[in-house]
């Protein structure tokens, strides 16, 4: 039989069901305290809506997941997932009278098998330490985003994060071999498994990755391992106009063996510069960083140099060292918080074909010029994926939001992506309709409702 709801959130109080929440999952500790709430409750998106929870659950085993979501699912009380709240989409801010259910404290690495090069961890393990602990093994965790070192691995399947080696890596969902999660009424599911060929039912592994909390609470992830590659040769190359940089970037992804190729305006050089001295050219249109691990590496970014060259490249720097190619990648790391010193920032996450890459840079500087905004342009330009960052001060938000609205809706109508790796969020949702259709949105809708018959997870957010 269905139970209503025991409670609210009371005004200026505490929801009447979080005694009996505490009851039910003890001894795990639940917090109510309105200012630990709030530090809770959203994630790095400043301008997506966040609400007021009830309860923070502070998850440390499988058990104490387990026991919230059946007490949420009995109840019929919303709850939000929470990792390290490093999201950039809002897909992790508070719902109104909500559980935030925190996995951050669930952060062991459970096992690393060289035999089947895979990784068995809790959803809180960090991805930096992850990679660090397989590097100790002799084996490589490929998937990269910037925030590797402060993002979870459960956030980043979640979102099915991506980074600068997407472009011959591919994303966190490429690298995801199985799943241990708890749907909403408390049900433990394991999905998928560690063999190199599985096509036994749905893929539901594959489904669940990426659904941003919305279907279930990831809390053990198997993930595979490489072989760690090779040094990595890396180039710098500087252009004087921002066409001539999408048109070595073609002409380089067409034909050179690269495991990263990456771009920034000079809106973005220039913020960098501020903030690192690097001894950036800042009169530069655009800055392309590539770099190649194949196993003729020097021989690609040598070819890579020269193709740069043809394409009107004014300054090329190459290197075979690894630390001084580290070094270089350096400027690139420092794009978000670079722009961020000037500003509140709303960053995107477009992404398009590659050859339409041009015409989405002429897009964002067009919007730019029309806005009177800054807008700094940067990202993972051999995929596509690019991240316009808007800056703007308070009483700009309206202009901001405009300026955001045409930079996404001219993804879309160049054949791209509303969101290329930081999900759709709450930042996002409205534009649904517009890149997938009723027809599918309605799939979607009809998925959640069999995974999430109530719909207590993660509310409003993603679909």
């Amino acid at each position: 039989m269905d139970h209503e709801p025991i409670g609210t959130l009371a005004a200026g109080g505490a929801a009447p069901w979080v005694a009996a929440l505490g009851a039910a999952i003890a001894p795990c500790p639940v917090e109510s305290d309105p200012d630990i709430l709030a530090s809770f409750s959203r994630d790095q998106a400043p301008l997506a809506p966040a609400g007021n929870a009830a309860a923070l659950v502070r998850a440390r085993t499988v058990t104490d997941v387990i026991a919230t979501l059946r007490f949420a699912h009995e109840h019929r009380i919303p709850v939000v997932t929470r990792g390290a709240g490093t999201g950039l989409a809002g897909g992790a801010n508070a719902t109104d009278g909500s559980i935030l259910l925190s996995v951050l404290n669930l952060n062991q690495i459970l096992s690393i098998d060289p035999a089947t090069r895979t990784a068995v961890v809790e959803p809180g393990v960090l991805n930096g330490v992850l990679a660090a602990a397989a590097a100790e093994r002799g084996l490589f965790y490929a998937p990269d985003p910037a925030s590797r070192e402060i993002s979870t691995i459960g956030g980043n399947i979640a979102t099915n994060a991506g980074g600068a080696c997407c472009l011959k890596y591919g994303v966190t969902g490429d690298h995801v071999a199985a799943l241990k999660v708890v749907l909403p009424d408390g049900t433990l599911l394991r999905t998928g498994g560690i063999s190199s060929k599985n096509v036994a039912g749905l893929d539901l592994t594959r489904l669940l990755v990426g659904s941003e909390g919305t279907l279930a609470v990831i809390v053990e992830a198997t993930v595979r391992l490489l072989r760690p590659p090779r040094p990595a040769s890396t180039l710098l190359a500087f252009f004087g106009s921002l066409n001539d940089a999408a048109a070595a970037i073609a002409a380089m992804d067409a034909s050179v063996d690269l495991s990263l190729l990456e771009i920034m305006d000079r809106v973005t050089l220039s913020a960098v510069e501020a903030l690192a001295q690097l001894e950036l050219d800042t009169s530069a249109a655009a800055l392309v960083i590539a770099q190649s691990d194949a196993v003729d590496a020097p021989t690609a970014i040598a070819q890579s140099a020269m193709l740069c060259r043809q394409h009107g490249a004014r300054d090329v720097t190459t290197t075979d060292d690894i630390e001084e190619g580290r070094m270089l990648l350096a400027a690139r790391r420092m794009a978000l918080p670079a722009l961020e010193r000037l500003g509140t920032t709303l960053l995107d996450d477009v992404a398009v074909p590659p050859p339409a890459i041009p015409a989405m840079i002429r897009c964002i500087t067009s919007v730019a010029e029309r806005s009177g905004l800054t807008i700094g342009t940067f990202g993972h330009a051999g995929d596509g994926n690019l991240h316009p960052t808007i800056v703007f001060q308070p009483e700009q938000r309206e202009v901001a939001l405009l300026a955001f609205d045409s930079i996404v809706r001219g993804a879309i109508q160049l054949g791209g992506t509303i969101s290329g790796e930081h999900g759709v969020g709450l930042l996002k949702r409205d534009y649904l309709g517009a890149m997938l259709g009723e027809a599918e949105r309605e799939l979607l809708a009809r998925i959640k409702f069999a995974f999430d018959p109530r719909g207590i997870l993660n509310p409003g957010k993603a679909i």
